[in-house]
């Protein structure tokens, strides 16, 4: 199938978005013989600062093939940000679908077209305190299983240090480099043609998520944790924190209020004494 022809609105948006980019970080992109040449395809990528989509979209920009990236439904309606986001292709999510397929059919679509789907499995910046990728959503494995199509996995690492995680600033010196590795696809052929369990699922997106570490293992040449960091466990744990420490507070109050009890007993005790 042939390429999509980048079109007016991308160039639009890279002849905004280059110059700054290549003025504030300078680049170290390889894996780029790994992007297919023709044909629909994801691409699965780590997420470490709020400015890494347009980083990676430079390198993903230059490979000829042109992300598709998700995005909330409601910014595709009106106005110029929705004018862009229509005319670059991007993809709408439908987030209020019970249906959690369909809320990807979109993603599946362009994916059968021809066209790159870029995916942060993530869901949102890594909160691993090194900057490692975090357990991944279901997504990217979804339309990864119901297409068929290659998954290549893309670690990057440099715009975090310009703009690491949360940081209302950006650090502008010494001027830091975008590091770029794209792998070769993932072999997800054993969870092919069969039931879409989550189980399944959740086995097959820890697959695409050890392949992004793996490639940012080499970019930073150090190992990365033998768990990835869960949000969600994170939760569950401090939760339980929060109630132990409560009931550690009731106990102490309670202590307090005994022993105020027993004062005060023992001063009207001392008082019908006398």
């Amino acid at each position: 199938m042939p390429r999509r022809r980048i079109g007016f609105w991308y160039r639009f948006a890279a002849v905004i978005c280059k110059p700054p980019l290549v003025v504030l970080l300078k680049r170290d992109w390889r894996g780029m013989e790994n992007i297919p040449a023709e044909g629909g395809f994801i691409t699965a990528v780590n997420h470490n600062s709020h400015i890494d989509p347009f980083a990676y979209a430079h390198f993903q920009y230059n490979t000829g093939r042109v992300p598709r990236f998700l995005a909330k439904s409601g910014l595709f309606k009106k106005g110029f940000v929705g004018a862009a986001m229509r005319g670059t292709g991007q993809i709408p999510v439908y987030r209020e679908s019970t249906d959690a397929l369909s809320a990807f059919r979109a993603a599946i679509d362009a994916v059968e077209r021809g066209e790159c789907v870029a995916f942060y499995p993530e869901g949102t910046l890594t909160r691993d305190p090194d900057g490692w990728p975090m357990t991944g959503k279901t997504g990217a494995a979804r339309v990864a299983l119901q297409t068929k199509c290659p998954v290549i996995p893309v670690a990057q690492w440099g715009a975090n240090e310009l703009l690491p995680p949360y940081a209302k600033k950006p650090r502008l010196f010494p001027r830091k480099t975008h590091r770029v590795l794209a792998g070769p696809p993932v072999d997800l052929d054993r969870f092919y043609d069969r039931e879409m369990t989550p189980e399944l699922l959740k086995e097959a997106t820890e697959a695409i998520m050890a392949a992004i570490t793996r490639q940012l293992e080499q970019i930073r040449g150090e190992k990365a944790p033998e768990t990835p960091y869960d949000p969600r466990r994170e939760r569950i744990e401090q939760r339980r924190k929060t109630r132990a420490q409560s009931r550690r507070d009731r106990t102490r109050n309670d202590r307090v209020q005994d022993d105020r009890a027993a004062a005060q007993e023992a001063a009207q005790e001392e008082g019908l004494g006398k």
